[in-house]
């Protein structure tokens, strides 16, 4: 399973977990407004929905808090273990009180089943998040290691095949340099059998010839010398012109996941308010379903986010689907 994949089960996660969790707190307020209307003077009436927000907000806080935490791979104590419990608890207990005041067994069950989804929810979500980020973790530590170890073979081979090149040029150097020798040694051996008689001449000769096989020698040594500064060079530029590629692809590769990783955090925030009862600014409006377009939720979704009607968000997608003017014109036309 690669990153993406791992990516995609967390945000599979993190859309069942907050989906769970606004069921179960637009179930306990329904739930719990009454029974705390009853129990409250009637000139403080209208107070009674502030109690079940009360104790969702805190719900929010805990599940949102435990999502940070286990991406960072931090551990935030005992006391959001306290908060959490203590939430889900109190949700429970208000959400079954009425029906067990009314001895209503049946009732009890049923109003259960929110809160006690809602506690086990947030407690294996905390756990599959903090699995999801060691496993992430794991993934990049081995796709580093895999990558610095095809690096170094790639050094590798290129530290041989340079040995291979300078053994080659010091191999043909050395023939180069026997079969001068051997020439020079022929050509002093056929003097001296020519002409033994002409010993002085035999000698300016052989002077001659040694001052000009020292002056070739030092040529060859010295075009050798300039050869191999040459090679140098161009082994160093071509290091130098290497490191600077894989410092611009490595360069790239950062902003490009940066990029991404900045859209997909915009994309998450917008896309975290979950529905609404009322339509939207259209600035915003717009910024939420082009989010969701991205994310590829489908078109209800989008309208429970953004409050706007179906077809005005059916316009948005298919705009971001094929952004022309012309068609989009007649879309927005229709949907209007």
């Amino acid at each position: 399973m690669n990153s993406v994949q791992i990516r995609s089960a967390e945000r599979a996660l993190s859309v069942g977990t907050w989906t769970i969790v606004a069921g179960a707190m637009l179930y306990s307020i329904l739930t719990v407004t009454p029974l705390a209307a009853r129990h409250t003077p009637d000139e403080w009436a209208w107070t009674a929905p502030i109690l079940p927000l009360v104790v969702d907000a805190a719900v929010v806080i805990v599940v949102k808090l435990d999502d940070v935490l286990a991406r960072l791979g931090g551990h935030g104590g005992r006391w959001p273990i306290v908060l959490r419990w203590m939430t889900g608890l109190m949700t429970w207990a208000l959400n079954v009180a009425d029906s067990a005041l009314k001895k209503d067994l049946v009732g009890v069950a049923v109003h259960s089943v929110a809160p006690l989804l809602l506690i086990v929810t947030a407690e294996t979500g905390l756990a599959y998040r903090r699995a999801i980020a060691a496993a992430l973790v794991a993934l990049d530590a081995k796709q580093r290691a895999e990558r610095e170890r095809r690096e170094q073979a790639a050094r590798d081979r290129a530290e041989r095949a340079r040995a291979e090149a300078r053994e080659e040029r010091e191999h043909t150097a050395m023939l180069a340099r026997e079969q001068r020798e051997h020439e020079a040694r022929l050509t002093r051996e056929q003097a001296e059998r020519e002409d033994a008689r002409r010993r002085e001449e035999t000698a300016r000769t052989e002077e001659a010839a040694r001052v000009e096989r020292e002056a070739r020698e030092r040529r060859e040594h010295e075009r050798e010398q300039q050869q191999q500064d040459r090679e140098r060079l161009e082994h160093a530029a071509e290091q130098r012109r290497e490191a600077e590629r894989l410092e611009r692809e490595a360069q790239a590769r950062r902003q490009e996941q940066e990029r991404a990783e900045r859209e997909r955090r915009e994309r998450a925030a917008l896309l975290a308010g979950g529905p609404v009862n009322e339509k939207l600014p259209e600035e915003r409006a717009r910024q939420i379903v082009k989010a969701a377009f991205g994310e590829g939720l489908p078109v209800r979704t989008a309208v429970d986010l953004c409050g706007w009607s179906v077809g005005w968000v059916s316009t948005r997608y298919q705009e971001l689907r094929d952004p022309n003017p012309a068609k989009s014109t007649v879309l927005e036309g229709a949907s209007a």
